[in-house]
């Protein structure tokens, strides 16, 4: 009896499937795979995944899309498991602009791949460790340069993740801000696709909604503190603003080459992004623990500048040549999670014993 042949290795027939879908069914201004400037480092094919559907993959089965789970999104470490941490507010962006990409005909596999690597570099507790790195670093910290280079430099050991040029970009160029314009059409800020642009304010309309969702089931606003003109035009549910912000940008960016608001509608999501950091970015409640996180960074940044060799020996794998002490501490700053910080404070900052095992050893004179 023969022995089972192996198995047939298939070839490209079905990405490139993939790819005549691309070209027969998106509209004419979204970016086809088959047009990607490609990656910095050249790569072989997948018989099966087109290169964004690959760049999809990439950045899910990463360390630092992991650590999002446990990384604060506004609400430092809080008690209800309902309120958004950085990953749920990573999949909230992939869903909404997926929806808006599909509705526009554009690149659903791009648009993916950008709104899971957006945050990649955010640091532990949300903007304020954000703050502290940018005190600290020798060059400009943002997280949005900072998820450019966890994707680059920093994944994989140093190796990167090797993305597309066009999920680079978008990564980049996905932050706004408190006063930064949705919508960016020309100039350095503006994104190379329309794929790209879509996640900038995919980004915006989801911190925006689960933000006012999450303060209002933490007790701190109610549905009547929210600015009228805004609740009138988009509803008092969380369902129904994004519904009909999603609406109106599809109706308004329809069989052109830009994506955009009316100007009713682009009014009143700006006042309720003006409005959460009036009145709720900066509560007490909120603010207190925010400068408590910022205390803890400090305090462990001061300490591993004092004693770099605890530094080096945290730092899994070789470091680039000629990288400075800073960067490398910026870069263990901000790869940590929130638990991880804490819990890596308490082991520099708190006393803590090392007792052998069994009983504790009977005191002269004590009581038996």
């Amino acid at each position: 009896m023969n022995a089972p042949s192996a198995p047939r290795l298939l070839d490209d027939s079905i990405r490139r499937m993939l790819e005549e879908q691309e070209r027969l069914t998106l509209a004419p201004s979204a970016c086809l795979v088959v047009n990607s400037r490609g990656r910095r480092h050249k790569d072989l094919t997948c018989f099966i995944r087109t290169a964004f559907q690959r760049d999809i993959d990439r950045i899910i089965h990463s360390e630092s899309f992991r650590r999002l789970k446990h990384k604060t999104q506004v609400f430092l470490a809080p008690e209800n498991d309902h309120v958004r941490t950085r990953m749920t507010h990573t999949l909230e962006v992939v869903g909404i602009a997926r929806t808006l990409a599909r509705a526009l005909q554009l690149n659903s596999a791009l648009v993916e791949a950008i709104a899971l690597g957006h945050d990649l570099g955010h640091t532990p507790f949300g903007h304020a460790g954000e703050q502290v790195l940018a005190e600290i670093s020798d060059t400009p910290f943002h997280h949005a340069t900072h998820s450019l280079r966890v994707v680059e430099t920093l994944e994989k050991g140093g190796k990167g993740l090797n993305l597309s040029l066009e999920v680079l970009d978008g990564i980049v160029k996905h932050s706004k801000g408190r006063k930064g314009s949705m919508f960016v059409d020309e100039g350095p800020d503006s994104p190379l696709t329309l794929e790209a642009r879509v996640v900038r304010v995919a980004d915006l309309i989801a911190y925006i909604n689960h933000d006012i969702d999450d303060a209002i089931e933490s007790g701190l606003i109610t549905v009547a503190d929210l600015p009228p003109g805004p609740t009138r035009l988009l509803g008092e549910r969380h369902a129904s603003r994004i519904h009909n912000m999603l609406k109106d940008i599809i109706s308004q960016s329809r069989e052109t080459d830009k994506i955009k608001m009316s100007p009713e509608v682009c009014q009143a999501t700006e006042e309720l992004r003006e409005f959460l950091y009036q009145s709720v970015y900066t509560r007490p409640e909120i603010e207190g623990e925010i400068e408590k996180s910022r205390q803890l960074l400090r305090m462990m940044a001061n300490w591993f500048m004092k004693n770099p060799n605890a530094l080096l020996s945290r730092i899994k794998g070789a470091l680039p040549e000629g990288q400075s002490l800073k960067q490398t501490l910026v870069d263990y700053l901000a790869g940590m999670t929130d638990a991880f910080a804490i819990t890596t404070f308490k082991s520099i900052f708190l006393p803590h014993y090392h007792l052998d095992a069994g009983p504790f050893p009977q005191a002269a004179g004590g009581l038996t």
